[in-house]
């Protein structure tokens, strides 16, 4: 079932420091792009109208639960059926975003698809059956991604020393910002598919479960080296905006409320033991869990946790625009070059 993500009224205005170019091909007048992200658990697109002045406004924002990661952390090899439902969802979203008028399509593919032997055949029939071309980004592009949302999606202090962590199905991206200093970015193969495929094995997890998804979120976090006292974390992806989701009990899934919102280390840990003491067909019925979520998600959370805990910060911000966000924001700065 797919999650349609209710579009906010108004304009996104561009803030950086380039107009959009006037009379650049397409964008005398206003143009619509569809975004998509591929990624190991879920299919995201985001379609939005990208108007002259130089604000967005968007048209839709779908997500579906499709798992093109599904065993590739032990086979090396996309599942025949996991590739089935991901390359049907982007067609629906697809033909969703043309008959909104879309004219413009950019997409990007990520862990699963950096690490599965058979990647390349898949992107061949995506192209085939949507005309969608899509890029496999490495670690550090998505990391740039998340980061350009989270720069041009909440109003972050330019001062503060910043920690992003973009928490996926097969990999999870840090961005560290501070003035004056080049972004730092790492990409750590750990993320809540392919830890609960090679760790959880109760249901519920098992106290030997958690404690093991403790040491080796703790260990791949040490392999930063990085000393550094963020003022701010921002977590984007659904991991995190799930989290919020059932921290605040929502019957339906609502960006407004979830984005910006900030959640305590004391919100996340009752979170994540909630999501530990429960079986998966309860933890199914939680408010603000999608079904598809529920078995990987006390792994995902436990990320979270983990992140908060090594880098020793007392709240996150939620942002519901991740690399999907990240696509539009890049889109619009590649068309305002020489303008």
């Amino acid at each position: 079932m797919d999650r349609r993500r209710r579009c906010r009224a108004g304009r996104t205005r561009f803030s950086g420091n380039r107009p959009i170019a006037r009379g650049h091909g397409f964008f005398g007048d206003a143009v619509k792009l569809a975004a998509f992200d591929i990624g190991t658990n879920t299919v995201l697109m985001l379609a939005v109208e990208l108007l002259p002045e130089g604000s967005v406004r968007p048209i839709l924002d779908l997500a579906r639960i499709t798992r093109i990661g599904r065993g590739v952390d032990r086979s090396g090899e996309l599942d025949p059926e996991a590739v089935r439902r991901t390359i049907d969802a982007i067609a629906d979203f697809a033909a969703a975003a043309r008959k909104a008028g879309v004219e413009k399509f950019v997409g990007v593919a990520t862990s699963a698809l950096r690490d599965a032997r058979n990647g390349e055949s898949f992107i061949a029939e995506v192209k085939r059956r949507t005309g969608l071309a899509l890029e496999v980004i490495s670690g550090r592009t998505e990391a740039e991604l998340s980061h350009l949302a989270v720069q041009r999606g909440l109003p972050i202090d330019p001062a503060a020393r910043l920690l992003i962590v973009d928490i996926g199905g097969g990999s999870t991206e840090l961005i560290r910002c501070e003035r004056g200093r080049e972004l730092a970015l790492a990409s750590l193969q750990i993320g809540s598919v392919r830890l609960t495929e090679r760790i959880v094995h109760g249901d519920p997890p098992s106290p030997a479960d958690a404690q093991r998804l403790r040491e080796e979120i703790d260990r791949v976090l040490n392999t930063t080296g990085w000393e550094f006292a963020p003022d701010i974390l921002v977590a984007v992806a659904g991991t995190a905006t799930t989290v919020c989701a059932v921290a605040l009990g929502l019957e339906t899934y609502d960006p407004a409320r979830v984005h910006g919102h900030v959640l305590s280390r004391e919100e996340v840990s009752r979170t994540l033991a909630r999501f530990g003491e429960l079986p998966l067909a309860e933890r199914r019925r939680l408010k603000g869990l999608e079904e598809g979520r529920a078995d990987v998600i006390f792994a995902g959370t436990m990320i979270l946790d983990r992140v908060m805990e090594h880098f020793k910060v007392p709240s996150v911000v939620v942002s519901d625009q991740g690399v999907r966000w990240g696509l539009v924001w890049r889109e619009v700065e590649r068309l305002g070059v020489g303008a």
